[in-house]
């Protein structure tokens, strides 16, 4: 494979993670409590490629 077409199949890939930093990190500053504090779920979200807004999902949010 050449460089172009790993740019070409890695662009959506790259583009739905950036999506689903954004979606968790709006969905965690509406949720009134989390479980551990908040600047936590925020690094994790932002430092922690992919598995970082998965965990705040299966794991961070408390239920309501």
């Amino acid at each position: 494979m050449d460089t172009e077409t790993l740019v070409m199949l890695a662009a959506p890939l790259v583009v739905a993670e950036i999506v689903m930093k954004v979606v968790a990190l709006l969905n965690l500053r509406k949720q009134e409590r989390t479980k551990g504090p908040k600047l936590m779920w925020v690094l994790l979200i932002l430092l922690v490629n992919f598995f970082g807004w998965i965990a705040y999902f299966l794991v961070g949010r408390e239920d309501q």
